[in-house]
């Protein structure tokens, strides 16, 4: 842990114990970058103190990250595998139950690890199998079979390959379904959350399903393809972060905190990793929470490209389940 930087607290995870440091670092590159800025990027944020790591098969990030780990056990940054906790996420190509366990092995052989601490359905949707592609081709969506698709998730979790199993992008009815059958519930609901898209209602059902939700897209996605600078040019945040010496970003990593949730922010620039750790020994006050509850409400990632004219999802409507 780099010196200043409090520890990163955690989240108790599942129904059979284990936890989750609450402030994970994201590594979906947009626009791509090489994997060698990726491994740099990675192994610096080690050194800042983070602990939590999120790829997916999608970023073609899985590699350098467990380059970097490699990297970062052989000069003693970490004592051992242990300290680390990784998520990754199963493609939508992958999504039938024949794909699942295989899928997973793809990644672990990527990562050079044996286990992932956490593994996600990526979308609730199903695409062609073998086919990596973003955006999906329309024709190349298919109904999931969430039940066959969960079973094949709760086996690499009985495995050993995966120590949680948990969802992404899930309204509350698509996670409610998984839950009427699974044996093994979700740990996580990984969705976008911020001071724009607040997401009460999802967090409240979560809670008492005992889903961690994370929050990803916690700036707003700032650069990338579907992002917006609402957030950081927000005259609320804007007060709220001059009166109270922060930056924007660090606003509203903490308002998240706050909501009993963990999150996961990317940034390649090693001063911001670190103001981003400087979340955890102060708080917003009750009148924060008021001014920033009156933020104009709207998704940034809206998933339009996750819906299809052939289905399963022709609008963004039914793929949120009408949470828009």
């Amino acid at each position: 842990m780099a010196a200043n930087t409090p520890a990163i607290p955690t989240i108790k995870l599942g129904h059979d114990g284990g936890s989750m440091p609450v402030l994970g670092f994201g590594t979906a590159p947009d626009p791509p970058v090489p994997a060698e800025t990726t491994r740099a990027a990675v192994l610096a944020a080690i050194q800042a103190g983070y602990r939590h790591f999120d790829t997916a098969c999608l970023y073609h990030t899985e590699q350098p990250l467990g380059e970097a780990i490699a990297e970062a056990l052989e000069k003693g940054l970490i004592q051992s595998r242990d300290d680390l906790f990784i998520t990754s996420k199963l493609w939508c190509s992958d999504a039938h139950r024949d794909l699942v366990l295989p899928a997973l092995k793809t990644t672990l052989r990527k990562l050079n690890l044996e286990y992932v601490d956490l593994y996600l359905m990526h979308w609730p949707v199903s695409s062609k199998p073998g086919v990596y592609e973003y955006p999906i081709k329309k024709e190349d969506f298919v109904p999931m079979d969430y039940r066959c698709v969960w079973e094949a998730m709760e086996e690499c979790k009985k495995l050993g390959l995966a120590n949680f199993i948990g969802v992404s992008n899930f309204s509350r009815k698509k996670l409610e379904d998984i839950l009427a059958f699974a044996a093994i519930p979700p740990a996580v609901n990984q969705v976008e959350v911020n001071p724009s898209w607040q997401q009460k209602e999802l967090i409240e059902f979560c809670k008492a399903n005992r889903v961690v939700v994370t929050a990803y897209a916690p700036l707003g996605a700032v650069g990338t393809f579907y992002g917006s600078n609402k957030l950081m040019e927000s005259d609320v945040l804007k007060e709220i972060a001059t009166r109270r010496n922060k930056s924007i970003a660090q606003v509203c990593l903490r308002w998240i905190l706050e909501q009993g949730i963990a999150v996961v922010v990317k940034s390649f620039n090693e001063e911001r990793m670190k103001q981003n750790l400087d979340i955890f020994n102060w708080s917003l006050s009750p009148e924060d929470h008021e001014k920033i509850k009156d933020i104009p409400q709207s998704r940034v990632c809206e998933g339009f490209d996750y819906t299809s004219s052939f289905g399963p999802f022709r609008t963004i409507e039914e793929l949120w389940d009408e949470e828009v």
